[in-house]
């Protein structure tokens, strides 16, 4: 585990204290959180930006061309 000193203005690092106290966590705790969750969004991007440049657009259409055309369900109506 790792030590970091980090420079918070004084408005996030109370907010940070008011959402940590009412989830029942450490400050610790929220911060670590917030980070995984940041770089979970950043290595989503990265994983679809790869996907999209191995994508082929006629063998999309071409799985899209097997999905029989029926009326959905009425509860799956928009």
């Amino acid at each position: 585990m790792s030590t970091l000193s980090l420079r918070l203005p004084d408005s996030l690092h109370n907010k940070i204290k008011e959402f940590s106290r009412e989830e029942g966590i450490s400050i610790n705790q929220f911060i670590a959180s917030a980070a995984s969750e940041k770089m979970s969004a950043f290595a989503t991007v990265d994983y679809l930006e790869i996907r999209a440049k191995r994508a082929d657009k006629k063998e999309f259409e071409e799985a899209l061309s097997q999905i029989p055309d029926i009326e959905p369900e009425e509860y799956d109506r928009l």
